[in-house]
């Protein structure tokens, strides 16, 4: 049996604001902006290429403090070309990173170590790793 984690609840503020960076400035995809009540509403984004999506919204999500989740990491084939796209788009992103020693050999010195970080205009925390191939 497969155990796929397909929805992470991000902890927001403000939910247009969240929606504009996530879709805006990451280029992650609107899948629904449902309002139920004038309390309650969700907005599901799945980055481009993921099987997960997040979730931001109120009422009907999760409670949990507004900029409470670190150690979100997303993975891409080229960090340098994930990294200028962020620059591009307006995130404040870090300079690339390398985490450790790479664990296997690989053509490209960055594989699996890699890293840029970033955070959403609540704090929530992420990170892009370089993994662009799989053993």
């Amino acid at each position: 049996m497969n155990w796929t984690l397909e929805v992470v609840v991000v902890p927001v503020s403000d939910v247009d604001r969240a929606k504009a960076f996530y879709a805006d400035r990451l280029g992650f995809n609107v899948d629904h902006d449902t309002v139920i009540s004038e309390d309650v509403r969700v907005v599901q984004l799945t980055p481009p290429g993921s099987g997960c999506s997040v979730v931001i919204g109120k009422g009907a999500v999760p409670e949990m403090p507004p900029g409470s989740l670190k150690g979100l990491q997303l993975v891409v084939a080229d960090i340098h070309k994930a990294r200028a796209q962020l620059v591009e788009r307006g995130v404040e992103v870090s300079e690339v990173r390398v985490m450790g020693e790479n664990p296997r050999p690989v053509d490209d010195p960055l594989d699996n170590v890699g890293f840029v970080f970033f955070a959403d205009p609540d704090g929530n925390a992420w990170a892009v790793q370089q993994i662009s191939s799989r053993v």
